[in-house]
């Protein structure tokens, strides 16, 4: 299958590509910068182009993981974020369902399903940690990023309706490997492995959900999935994590506080929010293999950390911007 990936020179890009050739597909890459599985330089909200991407490279599917992210809010204005996540996403759906396409892959973001209230946690008056699933509502994004992915959402399921595209929107957890940039008292290290308790991935599971999605998409038809690494918690326990997540953290890894001592990290003194991926392994057969449970072993042995850290790992796109100043 002829497959035109978006946002090929970023992160999950480049993990992507070269999963899909593996699979036997045939990639023509999309993105404003240039890179090794970029064929088109340019923006998905160029419609001439997305439409001359579709007739001189013959493509049979999309996948859409080409947007402004969270960081960009910073370097660009709120009209950027519309233009490229959402009139660039409904440029790539208007072009598959002329070229009567079967699916449709869209990278969401989880970010869209917190709300000022739920950042706040306890100190915003929370009781217990917001357990999330694909049915938690209703969605108050808190900035334009989450605005945007979740207007493009919206343009997947109307085209899913009104012309039967298989449109899967995969609302991901964290996977980029730079800085956390609203922590400061923990290292990068410390703060990613925390979050495999319930709110990150790492981008060699997001990769490959991107291509479980894509064969299975004819069959789920339109759907939205959380992407997480399995938590190992229960709803029960929210109450508990919300005001003392380490004693619940300690009963399901006893070997957990011994371990993060002997790096000088820290657990998480409460967790707000759980990411619940199991739709994901119930309806499309997907889950991650790289769990909390994952991070200890390594620990254990002293061996590397089964995730990406990078700080100093600057988007493609803005590395371009640099090399022409």
């Amino acid at each position: 299958m002829r497959v035109l990936l978006t946002g090929s020179s970023g992160w999950l890009g480049r993990f992507l590509a070269p999963r899909l050739r593996a699979a036997a597909h045939v990639v023509v890459g999309l993105d404003v910068a240039p890179g090794a599985d970029t064929d088109l330089v340019g923006s998905v909200a160029d419609r001439a182009l997305v439409q001359r991407a579709f007739a001189e490279h013959g493509v049979e599917a999309v996948i859409h993981t080409g947007a402004l992210h969270k960081p960009d809010i910073a370097r660009y204005p709120k009209q950027a974020f519309v233009d490229v996540n959402v009139t660039g996403t409904l440029n790539l759906l208007e072009a598959a369902v002329a070229a009567r396409h079967d699916r449709f892959i869209f990278t969401s973001t989880t970010s869209l399903m917190i709300s000022e209230a739920i950042r706040a946690g306890k100190t915003g008056g929370a009781t217990r940690a917001a357990w999330l699933d694909e049915t938690f509502g209703p969605l108050e994004p808190r900035n334009i990023y989450g605005v945007t992915k979740r207007a493009a959402e919206q343009l997947c399921a109307l085209f899913h309706r009104e012309h039967g595209l298989a449109t899967v929107s995969l609302r991901t957890g964290r996977f980029f490997p730079e800085e956390d940039d609203t922590h400061r008292d923990l290292s990068g290290e410390n703060i990613k492995a925390n979050e495999f308790l319930g709110r990150r991935l790492t981008v060699e599971d997001a990769a490959e959900a991107h291509l479980v999605a894509l064969e299975k998409a004819p069959s789920i038809g339109g759907e939205t999935f959380i992407l997480s690494a399995p938590p190992p918690f229960d709803p029960s326990e929210a109450e508990a994590l919300l005001h003392d997540s380490p004693s619940v953290v300690a009963r399901h890894f006893p070997t957990a506080v011994e371990l993060y001592a002997r790096r000088g990290w820290r657990l998480p003194g409460h967790i707000d929010r759980i990411y619940d991926p199991s739709r994901a392994e119930r309806l499309m057969g997907f889950r991650c293999r790289t769990d909390f449970a994952a991070v200890l072993r390594a620990l254990e042995a002293d061996a590397p950390l089964p995730f990406a850290h990078d700080p100093s790992y600057v988007s493609p796109k803005e590395n371009r911007e640099i090399e022409r100043c």
